[in-house]
Parts: structure tokens; sequence; C-alpha cells
């Protein structure tokens, strides 16, 4: 830890420097509270149990920005505070039951797609095209992970839960994916 003398109008103030482990922590914090914020941006679609929501965004970001390591925590850190009691899923969900629903899926794809990510960005580098395509990939993991969880509901075919679960949210992930790219940008 380092001390600071900051100088203002004359004043000198000695602080104390924030601990690299603390400003890494409140980093990974804030984008788990993102990814609950993107949750409750739902809108439900009548032919689908899935909402559109921002929540893939942060999930992109968080692997981009944090780097795979952080990423993944991150959104282990999301889940865990949802399984925990904390109202974080789409709708103020919360409990294991959030995870063993329609929705589950998704949910429980969100750290590896978030390391998915932020591997690829790491590979990459962070020009917007590989940023898109960095969320890109890890927004498919997303989807791929939450199609192949509806179709083991009874009455739910591989093709059925695609069509519910994949192919409605496409257009959003690719313009996810635009945005992802110009906010890592700066």
């Amino acid at each position: 830890m380092h001390s600071k003398v900051i100088q203002t109008d004359g004043i000198s103030i000695g602080m104390t420097a924030v601990p690299e482990a603390a400003r890494r922590a409140l980093r990974i914090l804030a984008f788990a509270a993102f990814t609950a914020a993107g949750a409750q941006l739902a809108v439900r679609l009548p032919f689908t149990p899935v909402p559109l929501t921002l929540q893939t965004l942060f999930v992109a970001l968080a692997g981009i920005v944090l780097g795979p390591r952080d990423g993944f925590i991150a959104m282990i850190a999301y889940l865990g505070a949802g399984l925990a009691g904390a109202p974080v899923f789409a709708g103020f969900a919360f409990g294991p039951w959030a995870l063993l629903g329609p929705t589950g899926g998704y949910l429980a794809a969100f750290p590896a797609a978030a390391l998915v990510s932020g591997v690829l960005a790491a590979r990459l580098g962070r020009g917007r095209g590989a940023v898109a395509l960095a969320a890109l990939a890890g927004n498919g993991v997303i989807l791929l992970a939450g199609a192949v969880c509806l179709a083991l509901f009874p009455g739910v075919s591989l093709r059925g839960a695609i069509a519910l679960g994949a192919l409605p949210f496409a257009a959003g992930e690719l313009l996810k994916a635009a945005l992802a790219s110009l906010v890592a940008a700066r």
C-alpha cells in the first residue's frame, strides 16, 4: 500500500492508495451488478419463455474488459448472489428454481461465456472487429447452452428449442456485439 498526498487549494491531504486487490474486487462486483441491472431491462416475447435482456452484453463485456479470469469470477458472483436470494435474475427472480426453469441454461452459461469472450479478446486484440467477434462467441455459448437446456423440457425438441431460444435473439446479439465493441474500445 502506498501513501499519496493530494494538494488542493493549498491544503494537503494524506491518502492511502486503494490496494490493487480491492480495485480488482470492485471491478468484479461492478460487472456482477451491471449484469443484474441488465437482467431487469427485460422484454417478454409472447412466443418464448425467454425474455430479451441486456444481461448478455454485460457478460461479454465482463470477459473483455476484466479479462477471462475476472470476467468468469464476476459471473460466478452474479449467479451466487441470485442463488443466495438476491433478486438479480430477470423479473427480479432469485433462488435455485431460476436455474431449473426455462432460462436456467442461459444463466448457467454466463461464466463460460465471459471466459470465452475474455480469452478471444486477449488473443485477437482490442480492435472493434476483434471485440465484436469475442462478444458474439461468448453470446453464442449462452444461446447454445440455453437452447440445449430448453430442449430438456418435456415436449420441446432441439429444433423447437432453437426456434424458441436462439433464433429470436440472434439479431439482438449482433447489436449487443457491436455495442460491446464500442464500449470496450473506450
